[in-house]
């Protein structure tokens, strides 16, 4: 059994000027530019996400340094300062869109910034990239009742698959966060794998609906890219990350333990 861990970067805009509200989960294009020449530098395989799975599940020798750049949410800039970068270096990628926030026929509102049209999500599948799932409107899936996570996820996967000609293989949990029964309904929606975020290289022993990533974001200088690209000191560099997450999961505990408590007095 493979036991090599493998870095997947977690993009989500990349812009010049992002709105306030992705600005820190941001990168800028040249910064994306400048990035994607280090892997080329280091010599790394860039894969999609279905392709490190199928790689895994097959236990097949995996590529030399591979590693998966993912771009969540579906913000335009993917199309615009990402697409001629990937292509100039011949990387795959893989794209997990919030189907509610592409423009066009399907869009519910909600987004962030402005997001990608499904002309532009088509030419970024013409050119190679992988789209996958992200769910319909980008709630925390965790939080939501059987009924609204089931629709979550076979209505992001209804439009994919028309819009695109083929149902997505992958899944991008919204903020990162899942439970068992988040990933069994993954799993029962037809998706064959699926990532998280957990700051932390990817392995096999995680399982297809629990890999993990690490966060690329606008202040990330060079020296950092490549600290997480070789899998070096990221405990120490999403320490902070860290305390955060675990004091927010309490809370978010407490929420899911009054809302079920309130559904069974209904």
């Amino acid at each position: 059994m493979s036991r090599q861990a493998v870095p997947i970067l977690m993009y989500h805009s990349v812009a010049t000027a992002p709105s306030d509200l992705t600005r820190e989960l941001s990168v800028a294009p040249e910064a994306f530019r400048e990035q994607m020449a280090q892997l080329g530098d280091l010599g790394c395989t860039p894969l999609t996400t279905a392709d490190l799975a199928r790689h895994w599940r097959r236990d097949a020798p995996l590529p030399p340094r591979p590693v998966l750049i993912t771009f969540d949410d579906g913000y335009e800039g993917v199309h615009r300062h990402a697409l001629p970068v990937l292509a100039e270096h011949g990387f795959a990628s893989t794209l997990f869109v919030s189907t509610g926030w592409i423009r066009g026929e399907h869009e519910g509102g909600g987004a962030l910034d402005t997001m990608l049209d499904w002309d532009q999500v088509r030419a970024l599948a013409a050119a190679g990239t992988e789209i996958g799932g992200h769910s319909h409107t980008h709630p925390q899936l965790d939080q939501l009742a059987d009924e609204e996570l089931w629709f979550e996820l076979l209505r992001c996967k209804e439009i994919i698959g028309a819009e695109l000609g083929a149902a997505p293989a992958s899944f991008a949990y919204p903020y990162g966060y899942s439970s068992h029964r988040v990933r069994r309904t993954v799993r029962e929606a037809g998706f064959a794998q699926s990532l998280a975020v957990g700051n932390a290289l990817a392995l096999r022993r995680q399982g297809p609906y629990a890999l993990r990533r690490v966060t690329v974001r606008r202040g990330t200088g060079a020296e950092e890219f490549e600290r997480l690209v070789r899998g070096r000191a990221i405990a120490r560099t999403f320490a902070r990350d860290r305390a955060l997450t675990k004091g927010y999961a309490v809370v978010r505990r407490a929420r899911q333990v009054r809302r079920k408590a309130m559904r069974s007095r209904v």
